[in-house]
């Protein structure tokens, strides 16, 4: 792949001059299929050594492209925002909505490569590093985000010759300085060495490199501008590498005549109670703990993540209550989690909670959460057993790298019968304040117990990790509950504290 961009290519000027306006035409009249289907977004993640021309490509697509739905999206030295959230934080922010293009300079590539060129990172870790991007790139290909990665390619010599000419300032433009750790030429020969391994370890049938040689300005453009139509094409043509993938029609789902006998909910005892003054006793000594716990000093490099998921009017909302009388508003959010936006159905449907993970110091409670992709999602059939069926791992992914940043992370699902349920409907009809809460939905939901019980046994044995394990509540009680939950929260933020 490297080898080949090796070799000489050059491009006269009288004959970019002739291929540029048949290029242009034909990329803006891709961009306008990609536009008008909103199936399917573009990232370009533009790399290579520093004076290989990243700003100059950039600049020339700018040029060439619908600049109205076109974005750059650039990243740096890591600000304060960024060191405070796990890696792919800002990335996720970035994503473009279906129908845009992304221009990325600096990626999800930059630090492995930098660490691998520096020694910092051996062989075992590298490979480790570029396994996790090859499965995000996967989930971005499946959920609609298409990827076209460049490396604009320059022997060392060469850039090294560019780069000492245009600090003596003989050109009187900026340069995109992407490696200014690795000077020297050593330092970049390992540079060359670890683009090529990730060249081997990340090109993939749905985002493969693209190895374009860099030496000639002319050549560079319109190789870039001929591989980015070609990728446009495949994105919008049926079939295509990159096609538009379809959208399942919502429909009934039919519960079956027999399901897998077994539940998971079934092993808790819903008799469970605690009487009033216990409960009174109990829950304040867990509120202190809580505060004690996220006001402490060693919580400034943590964060907290909550998930609340259960059975409707299992009693979600008034635990909450009870969870935030014990913590500085300043420092959490509660995020309600209803039906996607058209904004959120435009991107990935984890970019919803990656834009709500808190930062360190901060706290997170989502009232329903990323499950509802293999919860309510699949029962009622408004994505494909094929979607719901790799979410798991998407999510199991999605987890790990919020511990891996030091985020604490609780997930509960509060468990009550149909017939404590039917009893908190009534009620919740019969009191002018509380029919709010009440849905045709909810009612609906009823006639699919079968089905949610055999999606939340799922759930439950798949994403029930070390770092993210389930706790299950007995939810009958809402006083047991709400102690339970707390005192889980409690134990959990104190054992992370004292790591």
């Amino acid at each position: 792949m490297f080898e080949s961009a090796k070799a000489e290519h050059r491009l006269e000027k009288a004959a970019f001059k002739a291929l540029e306006p048949g290029l242009r035409e034909d990329l803006l009249n891709a961009q306008a299929q990609l536009i008008d289907q909103r199936r399917r977004s573009l990232l370009v993640l533009i790399h290579g050594p520093d004076g290989a021309g990243k700003g100059a490509v950039l600049n020339r697509l700018y040029g060439w492209l619908d600049v109205r739905k076109l974005d750059t999206l650039t990243y740096e030295s890591p600000c304060r925002d960024d060191a405070d959230h796990p890696p792919m934080w800002k990335y996720w922010r970035g994503l473009p909505p279906f129908g845009e293009i992304g221009m990325m300079l600096g990626s999800w590539y930059h630090k492995p490569v930098c660490q691998r060129a520096l020694g910092a990172l051996g062989r075992t870790g590298f490979a480790s590093a570029m396994e996790e991007i090859r499965r995000f790139e996967a989930m971005l290909n499946a959920e609609g985000v298409s990827l076209l990665k460049i490396w604009l390619y320059l022997d060392g010599e060469e850039a090294h010759r560019r780069l000492k000419a245009l600090r003596k300032g003989a050109y009187q433009r900026p340069v995109v300085r992407e490696w200014a750790e690795l000077e020297g030429e050593h330092a970049r020969e390992r540079l060359a060495a670890a683009a090529e391994d990730v060249a081997r370890l990340t090109s993939t049938d749905f985002a493969p490199w693209q190895v374009v040689p860099a030496g000639d300005d002319a050549y560079r453009d319109a190789t870039v501008g001929s591989v980015l139509l070609d990728k446009l094409r495949a994105m919008t043509a049926d079939g295509g590498n990159g096609a538009s993938r379809p959208r399942p029609t919502p429909s009934p789902t039919r519960v079956p005549k027999s399901l897998p006998t077994f539940s998971i909910l079934s092993t808790l005892d819903l008799t469970r109670t605690l009487d009033k003054d216990d409960y009174e006793g109990q829950i304040a000594r867990e509120q202190s703990r809580i505060t004690r716990a996220t006001v402490a000093p060693r919580f400034e490099g943590r964060a907290l993540v909550l998930a609340f998921e259960g059975s409707d009017a299992a009693g979600k909302s008034s635990t909450i209550m009870r969870l935030r009388q014990a913590l500085d508003p300043r420092r959490f959010r509660v995020y309600p989690i209803a039906a996607p936006t058209d904004e959120a159905l435009a991107r990935p449907y984890l970019w919803r909670f990656w834009r709500h993970v808190p930062a360190r110091g901060r706290i997170a409670i989502f009232d329903r959460s990323w499950y509802g992709r293999v919860l309510v999602e699949r029962v009622e059939g408004l994505v494909t057993p094929e979607q719901w069926g790799r979410a798991y791992g998407e999510i199991n992914d999605f987890e790990a790298q919020l511990a891996d940043s030091g985020a604490v992370v609780v997930k509960f699902w509060l468990a009550i019968s149909q017939e404590e349920q039917m009893r908190r409907f009534a009620e919740r009809e019969s009191i002018p304040y509380k029919r709010f809460k009440l849905t045709p939905e909810d009612w609906r939901n009823r006639e699919k117990w079968p089905l949610y019980e055999a999606a939340i046994t799922e759930m439950v044995d798949r994403t029930s990790t070390r770092v993210a394990p389930w706790t299950l509540v007995e939810a009958e009680d809402k006083r047991f509950a709400r102690v339970k939950v707390l005192r889980t929260v409690a134990d959990r933020l104190e054992a992370a504290l004292a790591e």
